[in-house]
């Protein structure tokens, strides 16, 4: 059970990604194909049932790509996306050094943890993969990445950082900007901008993994300047853009040929 991403960010590499909150594995396949390291599943705001996220991580898979899930708030949340095959999560609103405790326990096994432990699921290969060897490689491989998008938890940073079992801190720039207060201005604002850069900073002089959210091409490449190693771009989003951008351009050849 390896998990490319988790290799290539310990050997320094950076990785990309897209976020995904609808149900399609044909999607799933072109992000595969079009050579991105992983995927986030978004069960915080996107519309999945139990079985299709299973199905999108097993698409991911089948193209190569890594699978993490952004967890929803229910208890259980965790439990399901790593018993489905996730090979990480994103965990939203983790505020404190608790908080990021809570999120280690539930998804690593006895003793690190408190995760139910069970065989017949597919992350075990429905009972090919057993016992301590399946139980360790699970805990050893499995990212848990904690979102940072309240100025609380930016405040505690270190403290959530700190805990054991923690890979990765996720900058949510745009629950932060709301959070701020800034609901127009977006993570655009320069006091949003402000704590942002100062996040980098600190991750940059403890030598922590830090990722965030992109909304294009060159804002993945903006964000890997500033110091990230994991950005996800909204494939939904990009998408959209593209098919703009399309109407626009076939309009504008129309009215030419007028």
């Amino acid at each position: 059970m390896k998990n490319a991403v988790k290799e290539k960010l310990k050997n320094g590499e950076k990785v990309l990604g897209s976020f995904i909150g609808i149900y399609s594995p044909n999607l799933i396949e072109l992000i595969g194909y079009s050579g991105f390291d992983f995927v986030v599943i978004d069960d915080e705001h996107g519309a999945f049932s139990h079985s299709e996220l299973e199905n999108i991580i097993r698409t991911a898979e089948s193209v190569d790509v890594v699978p993490i899930v952004r967890v929803s708030y229910d208890r259980s949340s965790i439990q399901k996306a790593l018993d489905r095959g996730a090979k990480g999560i994103q965990v939203p609103m983790v505020n404190t050094k608790q908080d990021a405790e809570r999120a280690v326990q539930k998804a690593k096994f006895p003793p690190r943890g408190t995760r139910g432990a069970a065989y017949s699921h597919r992350a075990a290969r429905f009972g090919k993969d057993s016992g301590k060897a399946f139980l360790d490689a699970s805990d050893e491989n499995i990212l848990v990445i904690p979102h940072i998008e309240t100025l609380e938890a930016a405040e505690n940073f270190k403290e959530i950082m700190s805990v054991d079992g923690i890979d990765l801190a996720f900058i949510g720039t745009t629950d932060l900007s709301v959070n701020m207060g800034y609901k127009s201005e977006g993570p655009k604002h320069p006091n949003v901008q402000k704590v942002v850069n100062d996040l980098y900073r600190k991750a940059a002089e403890e030598r922590l993994k830090i990722g965030t959210v992109a909304a294009s091409a060159s804002g993945a490449q903006h964000a890997f300047k500033k110091g990230a190693d994991y950005v996800g771009i909204v494939a939904i989003s990009t998408i959209l853009r593209s098919f703009e951008q399309v109407v626009k351009a076939s309009k504008i050849k129309s009215m030419e040929q007028v």
